[in-house]
């Protein structure tokens, strides 16, 4: 049996993804959870074979618990299922370790495969996903994109400073640094053009 925890916050998503497994003889989702910490709990818990979540979710997100996983070598597989078909966003998964990333409004029985295939070592990725990753990279530092991100949810220098226990000046050089290399005008525009790639 392929041990599954499920991680989505929509619950009428998370309810047809787990009503969908369980439909298969081999899959056994062992509980689904809406956000990103109760996933971390359950995970510390249970120990699935796969970890089954989406990218944007309270808590942590996707991504984080992939990183987390992987920063702590636990033997558990990560599967993305989301909306967000951004190359920006598969790059930054694979790097987290992640083996299987797919699209919400992929066939349905694809799921179940790709959760098969990851289980016996091999990927599952979005194939026009993975050919577009692999044309543009991520120009951002992981600094520059906490700092833009912070910026986007309308935090000022100050604030962004003093949650990151970072200088004033500091804060403003990242902002800088992020918004050249993006070639726009503003912050606002390089969260938006980062948030468009996939970046954040």
């Amino acid at each position: 049996m392929i041990r599954v925890l499920l991680a989505e916050d929509q619950a009428m998503v998370r309810g047809a993804l787990a009503a969908l497994l369980r439909l298969e003889n081999d899959i056994d989702v062992l509980a689904d959870v809406a956000d990103g910490e109760a996933a971390w709990r359950e995970i510390q818990r249970i120990t699935p074979d796969i970890l089954l979540t989406d990218i944007e979710m309270p808590g942590l997100t996707g991504l984080e618990l992939a990183q987390r996983i992987q920063r702590h070598q636990l033997p558990i597989k990560v599967v993305i299922v989301t909306t967000f078909a951004r190359a920006g966003f598969l790059r930054r998964a694979l790097d987290a370790g992640v083996q299987g990333y797919l699209l919400k409004d992929a066939p349905a029985e694809q799921l179940a495969e790709a959760l098969r295939q990851v289980q016996r070592g091999g990927r599952a990725i979005d194939p026009q996903l993975a050919l577009e990753a692999w044309g543009e990279g991520d120009p951002l530092s992981d600094r520059e994109r906490q700092v833009l991100r912070l910026a986007g949810d309308g935090l000022g220098a100050s604030e962004i400073a003093a949650q990151l226990n970072l200088s004033h000046g500091t804060v403003r050089n990242y902002l800088s640094e992020a918004i050249g290399k993006l070639g726009v005008g503003n912050r606002i525009e390089a969260y938006r053009l980062a948030r468009q790639k996939g970046w954040l």
